[in-house]
């Protein structure tokens, strides 16, 4: 597989974002630009979570039936959740019924409500700035000094399943890095993040 393909509409891709239509429009739309709010990213952090060890097109497609289960991701609403709701989901065929990534996501908006600076704030404290894009997949890491700062910080705060490699899963979703690489049709944010 090249690094970039050229897809049906001329426009050049990271090479998995063309490998199926649901990674193109996630690659397109979505993923590596800058996402922002506590709830927004409560939501990538629990779906990161939840894609460990599976693939993130299962995830992706799973989405929307995640959204529905966890009251649309709502820190206040899924902080409140008991053993009616972890039994509920355990129930729910639509999403990825672990017990212990379901509880984690439970406590983790637990957490999330005792951050005095709120999860937004926290996240993007730890983005890189000045970072260029890469130019081959073999420069994207799998996991980064802020990613493990990031992982170690959530941990201390309370939060479950977030290792360094989660976290910077978490940064690349939501555009705290760019790793787009180099020539992609995706414009690099404005924010200053990417590029």
């Amino acid at each position: 597989m090249t690094d970039l393909v050229i897809g049906a509409d001329g426009l050049a891709r990271c090479a998995w974002g063309a490998s199926t239509p649901d990674y193109a429009i996630y690659h397109d739309t979505e993923w590596g630009r800058p996402l922002h709010g506590d709830d927004e990213l409560y939501e990538r952090i629990t779906l990161e979570a939840f894609q460990s060890g599976l693939s993130w097109l299962t995830i992706l497609r799973k989405r929307p039936a995640f959204r529905r289960a966890f009251d649309d991701f709502r820190i206040a609403t899924v902080a409140g959740y008991g053993e009616a709701e972890v039994a509920r989901l355990l129930a729910d065929a639509g999403i990825v019924r672990n017990r212990a990534k379901i509880e984690a996501t439970i406590a983790n908006a637990r957490a999330a409500l005792e951050l005095p600076e709120g999860l937004s704030a926290l996240l993007w404290s730890f983005a890189p700035t000045g970072r260029a894009r890469p130019t081959s997949p073999a420069e994207v890491p799998a996991l980064t000094e802020a990613s493990t700062a990031m992982a170690k910080a959530l941990k201390k705060r309370g939060f479950r399943f977030v290792g360094p490699t989660t976290a910077y899963a978490l940064m690349q979703a939501t555009g705290m890095v760019d790793d787009h690489l180099t020539g992609c049709h995706v414009v690099p944010s404005a924010a200053g993040v990417m590029g």
